[in-house]
């Protein structure tokens, strides 16, 4: 009987967590469900808009469909310079021939980030919203599952989610190239 009551206690301490992983009310936007808060946890296997892939895909993706490979990774440090458009950010490295577009990303963005995201994907697509993006940000970040449906919403089809992100690229001893933020465009 101790036993039983041992292993019931230690299953609903482990739902109890599972239920904490996944984020409360608070943590998701009501009108668009991205996730606001709490954007270091882990994620779902699946994202509405996207295809989960793995290195060997994107390996595929950029040698047969010349993907575009796309970093949302967030700005770390003062962000964006309002006066200049230039990104007061930490630099990291990410995998070779990303873009980096910093917080676009996150749950909610102004109508300035979603003008540099839809500038920059139109660039970089050439127009051509069937073009294949792969879209990363760290492992157990949010950011690229906000990322996808965000950009699925704008019409792209060819949308790819690199849910592991650059701790995945290390751990498979990828090759990194410094990453720049592309600058806010001012008008």
């Amino acid at each position: 009987m101790i036993r039983c009551l041992g292993i019931l206690a230690g299953l609903l301490a482990l739902s109890v967590v599972a239920v904490a992983d996944e984020g409360g009310p608070a943590d998701f936007d009501s009108a668009t469900g991205y996730r606001i808060a709490r954007y270091r946890s882990p994620v779902p296997a699946e994202v509405p808009g996207g295809v989960r892939v793995g290195v060997d895909e994107i390996d595929r993706l950029v040698k047969d469909e010349q993907a575009v490979l796309l970093d949302v990774m967030p700005s770390d440090g003062a962000g964006l310079n309002a006066e200049t458009g230039q990104w007061a950010t930490k630099k990291h490295q990410n995998i070779p021939g990303s873009i980096w577009l910093p917080d676009v990303g996150k749950g909610r963005i102004t109508a300035e980030l979603q003008d540099y995201l839809e500038s920059n994907l139109r660039r970089s697509t050439a127009g051509n919203k069937s073009r294949a993006i792969v879209i990363y940000c760290q492992s157990d970040c949010w950011m690229g599952w906000n990322a996808v449906q965000r950009i699925a919403g704008l019409g792209y089809t060819s949308l790819y989610w690199y849910p592991d992100g650059i701790d995945g690229w290390r751990d498979w001893d990828r090759e990194f190239a410094p990453a720049d933020p592309v600058p806010v465009v001012r008008k």
